[in-house]
């Protein structure tokens, strides 16, 4: 497993540090995170920085972090052990998160700082510890539709951007009028992902189940993968055919590789989100799990505002370049559209160092 290439790292930490940042988004919300800089000494006398993202969803938990600060993690460790003391510390120590899963993405972001660090203070970079390459990265826009939906984002995207393909989030508040103008402005094979959200329980952003909604867009964008279906006893029997089936993808239930193989049926997709698996063992337990069995992957973004962006960008230039990713560059997620968008797919670093890219 690939982790084992990286576990014996030798890691040393002086000192850690956290950021809040703070960024209005597309989906009318304000996003908070916290960055990590996890420091040690370089292998050339200076001092090296290593880089993680916490992309907890909460702003006061992220606040009571600021207040707070990190436990102590000064240390000389292995990869593997610095992951095993984080099973020892609490990382909320200003009191429990809103929710447990947080704890995962708190722990992602420092697993990934470290990770970082040690390459840096070995002197090589994640695609060469790992014996992979990166690729140019496809990535999709993703973007809501707004309440009441339009399409008013959608050509101001292709507008800017000729030949961008999407990942949407269904609502029951789409009528076959707009999957058809939807359809009419980008093109169906345009919309990569359908994100159902009916796997959420208690967020902002449940989406309950509908049958008539599910039966919508599955005939409007028939060649589009179909991720986090509610399968109740109305919704199942439209994935009872095989050929719908293999369209399905998961993403809010994967924590690592015992909820792939506890799926209600063997996938063809899944979503990588790496915060939800809080360790690098897991991730990439899971991505080997994944690639035995020819379950096929891409990368999902959760809004992230620093270092974080760029990881997800690079794990996909690593393992699923050629998937449909929703990594898109930040600016994609700003409210407003602008000039410049980077158009897909990226391109990787001349000079990758470390686990990091330019942030983008």
């Amino acid at each position: 497993m690939d982790y084992d290439r990286i576990a014996d790292l030798s890691l040393t930490i002086d000192d850690a540090a956290t950021e809040r940042l703070e960024r209005e988004t597309s989906s009318e919300f304000t996003r908070v995170t916290t960055e990590f800089a996890l420091s040690g000494p370089g292998p050339d006398g200076e001092s090296a920085v290593g880089r993680g993202e916490d992309v907890t969803y909460e702003t006061a938990d992220h606040d009571a972090l600021a207040e707070s600060g990190l436990p102590d993690l000064t240390g000389e460790y292995t990869i593997d052990s610095f992951s095993a003391h984080l099973e020892s510390v609490d990382l909320f120590p200003a009191g429990p998160p809103e929710r447990e899963v947080f704890r995962n993405y708190r722990r992602w972001g420092l697993e990934a700082a470290a990770l970082d660090l040690a390459l840096r203070q070995a002197g090589t970079d994640v695609a060469s510890a790992l014996g992979r390459s990166l690729d140019p990265v496809r990535f999709v826009a993703s973007t809501r539709l707004g309440e009441p939906p339009t399409t008013d984002r959608l050509e101001a995207l292709r507008e800017r951007v000729p030949g961008l393909e999407f990942k949407l989030d269904p609502i029951p508040a789409w009528d076959d009028d707009l999957v058809a103008a939807i359809g009419e402005t980008v093109g169906t094979d345009a919309v990569r992902i359908l994100d159902l959200k009916g796997q959420y329980e208690g967020t902002e952003v449940d989406v309950p189940a509908d049958r008539e909604l599910y039966e919508r867009v599955l005939e409007g964008f028939p060649e589009a993968v179909v991720e986090d279906p509610a399968l109740t006893a109305r919704t199942r029997p439209l994935f009872d055919d095989d050929d719908v089936r293999g369209r399905v993808s998961w993403d809010a239930p994967i924590h690592g590789v015992e909820d792939v193989a506890d799926l209600p049926w063997e996938p063809d997709w899944l979503n990588v989100k790496p915060s939800r698996f809080g360790s690098l063992e897991s991730l990439l337990e899971t991505l080997a799990y994944c690639e035995e069995r020819g379950i096929r992957l891409y990368g999902g973004g959760q809004f992230e505002l620093g270092v974080g962006r760029g990881q997800i960008q690079t794990l996909a230039a690593l393992y699923y370049p050629d998937g449909p990713n929703d990594v898109a560059p930040r600016a994609y997620n700003d409210p407003t559209v602008g000039d410049g968008l980077p158009a897909s797919p990226l391109e990787p670093p001349a000079d990758p160092r470390g686990f990091r890219r330019d942030e983008r």
